[in-house]
Protein backbone atom coordinates (compact mmCIF):
# COMPACT_ATOMS: atom_id res chain seq x y z
CA UNK A 1 0.00 0.00 0.00
CA UNK A 2 1.26 3.48 -0.83
CA UNK A 3 2.30 5.90 1.85
CA UNK A 4 -0.11 8.24 3.59
CA UNK A 5 1.29 11.63 4.62
CA UNK A 6 4.76 10.18 4.18
CA UNK A 7 4.12 7.11 6.35
CA UNK A 8 3.08 3.54 5.47
CA UNK A 9 -0.69 3.48 5.68
CA UNK A 10 -0.81 0.52 8.02
CA UNK A 11 1.25 2.51 10.53
CA UNK A 12 -1.09 5.51 10.41
CA UNK A 13 -4.16 3.63 11.67
CA UNK A 14 -4.50 1.33 14.65
CA UNK A 15 -5.43 -2.34 14.05
CA UNK A 16 -5.17 -1.87 10.29
CA UNK A 17 -6.31 -5.11 8.64
CA UNK A 18 -4.04 -5.67 5.65
CA UNK A 19 -6.42 -8.20 4.10
CA UNK A 20 -9.10 -6.13 2.33
CA UNK A 21 -12.76 -6.67 3.23
CA UNK A 22 -13.80 -5.46 -0.22
CA UNK A 23 -11.80 -5.32 -3.42
CA UNK A 24 -12.67 -3.86 -6.80
CA UNK A 25 -10.85 -2.86 -9.97
CA UNK A 26 -9.87 0.64 -8.80
CA UNK A 27 -9.66 0.47 -5.01
CA UNK A 28 -9.96 -1.78 -1.98
CA UNK A 29 -11.33 -1.35 1.54
CA UNK A 30 -9.67 -2.24 4.84
CA UNK A 31 -11.00 -2.07 8.39
CA UNK A 32 -8.99 -0.11 10.97
CA UNK A 33 -9.28 2.15 14.02
CA UNK A 34 -8.52 5.83 14.45
CA UNK A 35 -6.20 6.75 17.34
CA UNK A 36 -9.25 7.61 19.45
CA UNK A 37 -10.61 4.07 18.99
CA UNK A 38 -13.25 4.85 16.35
CA UNK A 39 -13.81 1.90 14.02
CA UNK A 40 -13.47 2.94 10.40
CA UNK A 41 -13.34 1.63 6.86
CA UNK A 42 -10.32 2.84 4.87
CA UNK A 43 -10.69 2.90 1.09
CA UNK A 44 -7.37 2.99 -0.77
CA UNK A 45 -6.66 3.36 -4.48
CA UNK A 46 -4.66 0.54 -5.98
CA UNK A 47 -1.02 1.64 -6.47
CA UNK A 48 -0.28 2.53 -10.10
CA UNK A 49 -3.92 2.18 -11.16
CA UNK A 50 -3.85 5.56 -12.94
CA UNK A 51 -1.25 4.33 -15.46
CA UNK A 52 -3.21 1.14 -16.11
CA UNK A 53 -6.42 3.07 -16.73
CA UNK A 54 -4.82 5.63 -19.06
CA UNK A 55 -3.27 2.78 -21.08
CA UNK A 56 -6.59 0.92 -21.34
CA UNK A 57 -8.54 4.05 -22.24
CA UNK A 58 -6.07 4.81 -25.04
CA UNK A 59 -6.62 1.32 -26.44
CA UNK A 60 -10.39 1.77 -26.20
CA UNK A 61 -10.17 5.09 -28.04
CA UNK A 62 -8.20 3.49 -30.88
CA UNK A 63 -10.71 0.64 -31.05
CA UNK A 64 -13.60 3.12 -31.19
CA UNK A 65 -12.00 5.05 -34.07
CA UNK A 66 -11.34 1.83 -36.00
CA UNK A 67 -14.89 0.66 -35.41
CA UNK A 68 -16.28 3.85 -36.93
CA UNK A 69 -13.97 3.59 -39.97
CA UNK A 70 -14.27 -0.12 -40.69
CA UNK A 71 -17.94 -0.81 -39.93
CA UNK A 72 -20.51 1.42 -41.68
CA UNK A 73 -22.97 1.02 -38.81
CA UNK A 74 -20.30 1.86 -36.26
CA UNK A 75 -20.93 5.60 -36.20
CA UNK A 76 -24.54 5.05 -35.25
CA UNK A 77 -23.36 3.40 -32.03
CA UNK A 78 -21.19 6.46 -31.21
CA UNK A 79 -18.31 4.40 -29.81
CA UNK A 80 -16.06 7.42 -29.17
CA UNK A 81 -18.79 9.09 -27.12
CA UNK A 82 -19.18 5.84 -25.15
CA UNK A 83 -15.44 5.76 -24.40
CA UNK A 84 -15.50 9.44 -23.39
CA UNK A 85 -18.36 8.81 -20.96
CA UNK A 86 -16.57 5.78 -19.55
CA UNK A 87 -13.40 7.83 -19.16
CA UNK A 88 -15.21 10.59 -17.27
CA UNK A 89 -16.65 8.23 -14.67
CA UNK A 90 -13.39 6.33 -14.30
CA UNK A 91 -11.46 9.53 -13.61
CA UNK A 92 -14.11 10.59 -11.11
CA UNK A 93 -13.60 7.28 -9.29
CA UNK A 94 -9.86 7.91 -9.10
CA UNK A 95 -10.40 10.96 -6.89
CA UNK A 96 -11.47 9.71 -3.47
CA UNK A 97 -11.99 13.26 -2.23
CA UNK A 98 -14.76 13.53 -4.82
CA UNK A 99 -16.23 10.28 -3.56
CA UNK A 100 -16.04 11.54 0.02
CA UNK A 101 -17.95 14.66 -1.03
CA UNK A 102 -20.60 12.49 -2.74
CA UNK A 103 -20.95 10.43 0.42
CA UNK A 104 -21.31 13.51 2.61
CA UNK A 105 -23.92 15.01 0.28
CA UNK A 106 -26.04 11.85 0.33
CA UNK A 107 -25.69 11.67 4.11
CA UNK A 108 -26.94 15.26 4.45
CA UNK A 109 -29.85 14.53 2.13
CA UNK A 110 -30.94 11.59 4.31
CA UNK A 111 -30.17 13.03 7.71
CA UNK A 112 -32.50 11.50 10.33
CA UNK A 113 -33.95 9.15 7.69
CA UNK A 114 -35.74 6.04 8.94
CA UNK A 115 -35.00 4.27 5.64
CA UNK A 116 -31.34 4.81 4.73
CA UNK A 117 -28.01 4.92 6.58
CA UNK A 118 -25.02 6.64 4.94
CA UNK A 119 -21.61 6.47 6.64
CA UNK A 120 -19.96 9.54 8.09
CA UNK A 121 -16.76 10.72 6.39
CA UNK A 122 -13.74 11.53 8.58
CA UNK A 123 -12.35 14.36 6.51
CA UNK A 124 -9.14 14.87 8.51
CA UNK A 125 -8.02 11.45 7.34
CA UNK A 126 -9.01 11.73 3.67
CA UNK A 127 -6.93 12.46 0.60
CA UNK A 128 -7.18 11.97 -3.14
CA UNK A 129 -6.04 8.35 -2.75
CA UNK A 130 -7.44 7.54 0.69
CA UNK A 131 -10.99 7.85 2.02
CA UNK A 132 -11.86 7.12 5.64
CA UNK A 133 -15.45 6.62 6.70
CA UNK A 134 -17.58 5.19 9.46
CA UNK A 135 -17.47 1.40 9.59
CA UNK A 136 -20.81 -0.09 8.57
CA UNK A 137 -22.16 -3.52 9.49
CA UNK A 138 -24.92 -5.04 7.41
CA UNK A 139 -26.02 -7.91 5.20
CA UNK A 140 -25.71 -7.56 1.40
CA UNK A 141 -29.11 -7.09 -0.20
CA UNK A 142 -28.49 -10.19 -2.37
CA UNK A 143 -28.47 -12.50 0.69
CA UNK A 144 -32.26 -12.71 0.79
CA UNK A 145 -32.49 -15.97 2.76
CA UNK A 146 -30.27 -14.59 5.51
CA UNK A 147 -32.41 -11.45 5.67
CA UNK A 148 -35.61 -13.49 5.90
CA UNK A 149 -34.15 -15.66 8.65
CA UNK A 150 -33.26 -12.51 10.58
CA UNK A 151 -36.89 -11.38 10.39
CA UNK A 152 -36.59 -8.61 7.81
CA UNK A 153 -39.91 -7.75 6.14
CA UNK A 154 -38.97 -8.27 2.50
CA UNK A 155 -42.07 -6.57 1.11
CA UNK A 156 -41.35 -3.46 3.17
CA UNK A 157 -37.70 -3.65 2.14
CA UNK A 158 -38.74 -3.64 -1.53
CA UNK A 159 -41.05 -0.65 -1.00
CA UNK A 160 -38.37 1.21 0.94
CA UNK A 161 -35.84 0.62 -1.83
CA UNK A 162 -38.13 2.21 -4.40
CA UNK A 163 -38.93 5.11 -2.05
CA UNK A 164 -35.24 5.77 -1.39
CA UNK A 165 -34.32 5.83 -5.06
CA UNK A 166 -37.28 7.97 -6.11
CA UNK A 167 -36.54 10.37 -3.26
CA UNK A 168 -32.97 10.72 -4.45
CA UNK A 169 -34.05 11.34 -8.04
CA UNK A 170 -37.19 13.46 -7.68
CA UNK A 171 -36.65 15.29 -4.40
CA UNK A 172 -32.88 15.79 -4.38
CA UNK A 173 -31.83 15.42 -8.01
CA UNK A 174 -28.79 13.57 -6.64
CA UNK A 175 -28.66 9.79 -6.68
CA UNK A 176 -26.40 6.83 -6.07
CA UNK A 177 -25.70 5.44 -9.55
CA UNK A 178 -23.78 2.26 -8.74
CA UNK A 179 -26.49 0.26 -7.01
CA UNK A 180 -25.24 -3.31 -7.28
CA UNK A 181 -25.63 -5.77 -4.34
CA UNK A 182 -22.08 -5.16 -3.10
CA UNK A 183 -22.93 -1.52 -2.48
CA UNK A 184 -26.30 -2.03 -0.79
CA UNK A 185 -26.66 -3.68 2.59
CA UNK A 186 -29.38 -4.01 5.22
CA UNK A 187 -28.83 -3.32 8.91
CA UNK A 188 -29.62 -6.03 11.45
CA UNK A 189 -28.63 -3.81 14.39
CA UNK A 190 -31.66 -3.57 16.72
CA UNK A 191 -31.37 0.23 16.69
CA UNK A 192 -31.57 0.49 12.90
CA UNK A 193 -33.08 -2.89 11.99
CA UNK A 194 -34.27 -3.20 8.40
CA UNK A 195 -32.77 0.04 7.14
CA UNK A 196 -30.73 0.16 3.98
CA UNK A 197 -27.01 0.93 4.17
CA UNK A 198 -25.50 2.66 1.15
CA UNK A 199 -21.81 2.17 0.27
CA UNK A 200 -19.36 3.18 -2.47
CA UNK A 201 -20.09 6.66 -3.82
CA UNK A 202 -17.64 6.83 -6.70
CA UNK A 203 -20.46 7.05 -9.24
CA UNK A 204 -23.42 9.34 -8.62
CA UNK A 205 -25.89 11.06 -10.90
CA UNK A 206 -27.31 14.56 -10.77
CA UNK A 207 -30.40 16.00 -12.44
CA UNK A 208 -31.26 19.64 -13.03
CA UNK A 209 -34.81 20.85 -12.54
Amino acid sequence: LEGFYGRPIDEVFDDFERTPVASASVAQVHFARLPDGTEVAVKVLRPGIERVIEHDLALMEVAAILLEKIWPEGRRLKPREVVAEFSKYLHDELDLMREAANCSQLRRNFKDSSLLIVPEVYWDWCGSKVMVMERMAGVPISQTERLREAGVDMSKLARDGVTIFFTQVFRDGFFHADRHPGNIQVSLDPKTFGRYISLDFGIVGALTE
